[in-house]
């Protein structure tokens, strides 16, 4: 019988063929995907079941022909945010070089259920290997606790929770920013931090106190306040204005900076006479910011490199085939001097 739903038949999905077939989710996911390890017999009940559910009819044929789909899924979100977008970007090119495609879903929420809804969509759609490009910490637990029969690659710049690791070496792109302005002789240094619960922020807020920590200097408070906006930075950064003992600040983004930056402006505090600013990511437009933004450089195109090469050795057969992290690099620009003399 064809699945039905109040508008009239719909596509069968994945879920409709395990319940033909008797099997789990899993199971069929093994199928449709031509990985080992499913009895022949079960295998069989699978594509009959497909078969005559019509789901992806010449699915099936394919499969029997060859177990390799060369298609890597690809979970991510706020494609208007310049770090993901640049990161499924490269990602994008490097597989085109190793003539694999993406199939992409966005997740609208960082909540478990977002995040496996797009894993489920990308099961149907016979991916090869999956990619997750959303460094937030719900959804990183969920994707290591996967269990999916294909390679999964996270990138994040933490290569102690899995193998399957591709990212940028935020926590000493913290330290480095830090460790320009302390160089400069500022005595200590601000932190506007992204949100609470992203794995990026954490790593440069740990990066940034690791710094003080190491050269003996005062950790002021943390000010959490940024959300990765202008708007947030432009708000944080008129509560930092009124303090005048403030004269370096290292900022989680480069848009959270260019918020600041105005702000700073519009209370008369001159950037880099009175306070010296740092950004992260390295905008297109970085250099054209009033004044120019001194910054940390990431890598986008070494980083779809590295992805793919982990996923090219996984599924060459290696158990763990582990690269080295992104790092970053300093930018200088005219948005940092030394603090001037009192």
């Amino acid at each position: 019988m064809t699945p039905t739903s109040h508008d009239g038949p719909r596509v069968p999905r994945m879920a409709d063929v395990a319940q033909r077939a008797g099997v789990s989710h899993q199971t069929v996911s093994r199928v449709i995907n031509g990985m080992p390890g499913v009895r022949p017999e079960t295998r069989d009940r699978v594509l009959q079941a497909a078969e005559e559910l019509r789901y992806r009819r010449n699915l099936a044929a394919r499969l029997l022909a060859s177990s390799r789909s060369r298609t890597v899924g690809v979970v991510t979100w706020g494609t208007e945010q310049f770090g993901p977008a640049n990161v499924l970007l490269a990602l994008e090119a490097a597989a085109r070089e190793s003539e694999y495609r993406l199939a992409t879903v966005n997740v609208e929420s960082m909540s478990r259920e977002a995040f496996r809804a797009a894993v489920t969509d990308l099961q149907e759609r016979v991916v090869e290997a999956m990619v997750v490009i959303v460094p937030h910490e719900t959804i990183l637990r969920e994707a290591h606790s996967l269990d999916l029969d294909i390679p999964t690659v996270v990138v994040e710049g933490d290569m102690s929770r899995t193998p399957l690791t591709a990212g940028f070496d935020n926590f000493e792109g913290g330290r480095l920013a830090t460790r320009h302005l302390l160089e400069l002789g500022h005595e200590t240094v601000i932190h506007l931090s992204g949100p609470n619960g992203w794995a990026e922020a954490h790593a440069r807020r740990d990066g940034w106190r690791a710094e003080l920590e190491s050269q003996k200097r005062r950790i002021p408070p943390l000010r959490w306040g940024g959300d990765w906006s202008a708007a947030s930075g432009y708000r944080t950064g008129l509560s930092l204005a009124r303090e005048r003992d403030v004269t370096a600040i290292f900022v989680g983004n480069d848009q959270m900076a260019l918020g600041l930056l105005r702000a700073l402006r519009e209370t008369g505090r001159r950037v880099p006479e009175d306070v010296s600013v740092v950004g992260f990511d390295d905008l297109p437009e970085a250099g054209y910011f009033l004044p120019p933004l001194t910054t940390m450089r990431q890598d986008f195109p070494a980083l779809g490199q590295r992805v793919m090469e982990v996923l090219s050795r996984v599924l060459d057969g290696e158990n763990e085939p582990a690269v080295d992290l992104v790092p970053t690099t300093l930018v200088v620009r005219e948005s940092t001097a030394p603090p001037a003399q009192r």
